[in-house]
Parts: structure tokens; C-alpha cells; sequence
């Protein structure tokens, strides 16, 4: 087997971007590794069984990351942030300390190429919320060391917009942007493939940062959108005023997109000869997003968040 060819470890591998990874990875022929806290969950079983070689630890055992990542060429990395404290329990200081430990360990394991996934508010510097200059903190850890690496700032998730709260159930639509804003989301199946063509090309990608989005909505495009596959009408606006005020972390956001650091400034014709299929919000939603469009039409609950 190639250099090329040997194995690459994904951690977040039973998430979003980890398992898109890890789909995208193993359709172009790479050997695949996975640390999961639980290797006898299902989501692990279903890993093991599509042959993904598990190694059981945490991001906090620094004794189970240096054995998962012996002899491999390269390592996706992605950690869990604060909005997601609820489910893994995670702090700021804990996502820095987890993405830097990581980095060091692949510098110190030889990895061939680091490929870390950060967010693309953070392309201009500090936005001065927490879980974003988390990862402007392991981008600065990661470009002081002597290694490969590339690290991608994905848009916001289009899976995020069929997240309750936003008011699908009732036949309208909530978001961050005026309805004649533009706004970059990506599908997440799309960072796997891009992430797979950057471990494929790594002299190409090697020292850069790379914000990657699947396409740019407006407002009035999710509203028309999300009509069509509805087939009744779901009218769009923005956040009003008493819902921010009432919400510090959904105006901050608000104020972010307005500043054009959420809004995105992917280059979408170069991404597409990285990766052609690039999915637009329309066919997402008419593929893989349909189902969990059609249980959010039918689910009252209460905003929440998390990008993993």
C-alpha cells in the first residue's frame, strides 16, 4: 500500500462532519480509523461494520489518541464545542485543549497531514464569542507547528435551519439574515467530500486555510424553498427584535451575519472543481435533508444549537 493510501484517523467520527468524513473517505478507497468513546454503541457498530478499525478512548485521554494514531497518514480533527455542553459537557478551554493536544500529537506520531475543521467566522480574527475563538485559538496552535496541515472553515450547516424552534411547525421561517441578505450554508455531506479531495491532493492544500460552503440563500430563496417542499406557504423573517433582544447568543450571531463574518465569503466556483456534486440548498432539501424537513414541519420545541 502507498504512502498515500494508508489509514486516516477521524475523530468526531459518530457526529456530523466526522461521519461525512468518514462516508467520503471510505468511498475513495482509504483505510479508515475512528476514536469513539463507546465502541459497543450503535452508531460504533454500524462504524465497524461499513470496516472503520475503532480504537475506544476520549479526547481527553492523550494515552488512546497516541495509540489510535500510530502509523497513520493523516487525521481529521474536530472537537466538540460549548453550545453542545448538554450533550458532551464541554467547555472553550476544553475544546482548545482538545484540538491543541491533538495537533501535538500528530506532529509528534509523524502524521503526513493534519486536516482541521474550524468555522468560517473566525477568517477575519476574533468575533469575540467564545466557542468561535475557541478555534481561532487551535488554527494559531496548528500554523506554529512543523507539520502538513490545512484547515477548512465550513458556513453554517443547511441540517441546522431544520433544527427546531425556528418555526416550521407553524408555517414560517426564522433565520439570521433580512430577506434580501445573502447568507453561505454548506450540506454536510460536502465537507467529506471536500475534506477527502484535500487528503488526496496534499500538496495542493498543504499551509491553507479554506472556507468551504455549498451555496448562497437569501431569505427570500429559503422562503421559496421551503414553500416549494412544503406545498403550502412558509413565509420567511428575520429574527425580530424582541426575540434578540431577548437572546444574547442569537443577536451576537445576528450581528455576525450582518458584519458579512457568519454571511461567508467562500469561492463556490473553485470548490466545485474540488468537488463537483457541491449540493445547492434546493436539491439538499429535495434529498437528503426531505425527511428531517418533513418531521420539522410537524415538531414544536424550543431553539437550540450544535455544530459539531
Amino acid at each position: 500500500m502507498s504512502e498515500e493510501k494508508r489509514s486516516i484517523l477521524v475523530f468526531g467520527a459518530t457526529g456530523q462532519q466526522g461521519g461525512s468524513v468518514i462516508a467520503a473517505l471510505i468511498s475513495d478507497g482509504w483505510p479508515v480509523r475512528a476514536l469513539v468513546r463507546d465502541a459497543g454503541s450503535a452508531k460504533s457498530a454500524a462504524l465497524h461494520s461499513a470496516g472503520v478499525q475503532l480504537f475506544q478512548g476520549s479526547f481527553a485521554s492523550t494515552e488512546s489518541i497516541h495509540e489510535a494514531m500510530k502509523g497513520v497518514y493523516g487525521v481529521f480533527s474536530v472537537q466538540p464545542s460549548s453550545p453542545q455542553a448538554a450533550m458532551y459537557g464541554v467547555s472553550d478551554e476544553d475544546e482548545v485543549r482538545y484540538g491543541i493536544s491533538i495537533a501535538d500529537i500528530a506532529a509528534q506520531s509523524g502524521v503526513k497531514h493534519l486536516v482541521y475543521s474550524s468555522t468560517a467566522a473566525v477568517s477575519e480574527g476574533l468575533t469575540g464569542m467564545g466557542h468561535m475563538d475557541s478555534k481561532a485559538a487551535i488554527e494559531a496552535h496548528i500554523r506554529s507547528l512543523n507539520m502538513r496541515a490545512t484547515i477548512v472553515r465550513p458556513a453554517a450547516f443547511m441540517e441546522m435551519l431544520l433544527m427546531p424552534g425556528f418555526g416550521l411547525d407553524k408555517g414560517c421561517f426564522n433565520f439570521f439574515m433580512e430577506p434580501d441578505q445573502p447568507m453561505q450554508l454548506i450540506a454536510v455531506p460536502d465537507i467529506g467530500r471536500i475534506v477527502s479531495a484535500i487528503f488526496s491532493a496534499p500538496e495542493r492544500f498543504a499551509g491553507k486555510a479554506i472556507e468551504i460552503a455549498s451555496d448562497t440563500v437569501t431569505g427570500n430563496d429559503l422562503e421559496t424553498a421551503f414553500s416549494e417542499a412544503a406545498g403550502r406557504k412558509i413565509t420567511y423573517s428575520r429574527f425580530s427584535d424582541e426575540v434578540l433582544q431577548g437572546n444574547e447568543f442569537l443577536a451576537k450571531l445576528t450581528a455576525l451575519n450582518d458584519s458579512g463574518r457568519l454571511a461567508g465569503k467562500a469561492d463556490l466556483e473553485a470548490l466545485r472543481k474540488i468537488h463537483p456534486g457541491l449540493q445547492s440548498f434546493r436539491s439538499w432539501l429535495a434529498g437528503p435533508g426531505r425527511d428531517a424537513f418533513l418531521h420539522a414541519l410537524g415538531t414544536a420545541d424550543a431553539w437550540s444549537y450544535g455544530h459539531d
